[in-house]
């Protein structure tokens, strides 16, 4: 479903690529709050870093985009010295975003089902589904990801479960296989909170922190939802610098 928020986060980022000027305009910069921990605020305008980046011949494709109440959220390709895939994060206030948030790692896969980190369906359905379905996730993330009651799984996990990350296959079996794995660490993957819950009909972003491989790192983890189970999962994870790193003061979440 098209909106003028999302067609204008979609010319937003498709700015990185042309170096349009017209495609910042969306963007109160007098208010903007930046949460990518390695983006210095201040330091330049966004017509003008924009312009500079387009010249680096950068591809940007929008695969997938959501609006939620004030927020509008994209699921990204990137191809710029590196091949990478990210979520995309705005909030906007009246008709300009005023705050950024992103979670990016480098494109991996296929995984072992042949998948990619960004195929499948794109459209949002079930509108009057929202938040029941923000619901779903919400208890997912809390009994399954955070509390580790992997007997709940099946409560959970539709048997057409279709998995994009890059390391597990479809399927109840490999998702815990994944989950219950360790390492020298100790958890290969320990989510710790919840930061934000984003939805659109079947589609739900779940903003998490934690740690992966014993590393502070972000999760987003979008999902698919059909008849009150989760079927599709994409996601990406980022390691979150330490705070002697950040170049603004605004915190990764």
């Amino acid at each position: 479903m098209s909106s003028k928020r999302k067609d204008q986060i979609r010319a937003l980022l498709k700015g990185i690529e042309t170096g349009d000027p017209a495609s910042v305009t969306v963007v109160n910069e007098d208010q903007y709050i930046q949460h990518n921990p390695q983006t210095l605020e201040g330091s330049e305008g966004l017509a003008a870093l924009f312009k500079r980046l387009s010249k680096t011949s950068p591809r940007i494709n929008i695969v997938r985009i959501f609006e939620d109440g004030d927020y509008v959220f994209a699921h990204t390709e990137y191809d710029f010295a590196n091949s990478n895939i990210g979520f995309e994060v705005f909030r906007f206030e009246n008709d300009k975003a005023v705050e950024h948030w992103d979670n990016i790692q480098l494109r991996q896969g296929p995984n072992p089902s042949g998948h990619s980190m960004v195929d499948g369906p794109t459209e949002a359905t079930d509108l009057a589904q929202t938040e029941v379905n923000r619901e779903i996730v919400r208890c997912f993330v809390d009994d399954i990801l955070i509390n580790r009651r992997f007997e709940k799984l099946e409560h959970y996990i539709d048997q057409r479960f279709t998995q994009h990350n890059s390391s597990i296959a479809d399927g109840m079996p490999a998702l815990q296989s994944a989950l219950e794995s360790t390492t020298d660490q100790g958890i290969r993957i320990q989510y710790d909170r919840i930061h934000r819950l984003l939805a659109e009909g079947n589609f739900v972003l779940a903003v998490s922190e934690g740690f992966f491989e014993g590393v502070h790192s972000a999760f987003y983890d979008l999902f698919r939802t059909a008849d009150n189970r989760l079927v599709e999962h994409w996601d990406t994870i980022e390691e979150i610098p330490p705070r002697s790193d950040w170049k603004n003061d605004n915190g990764k979440f």
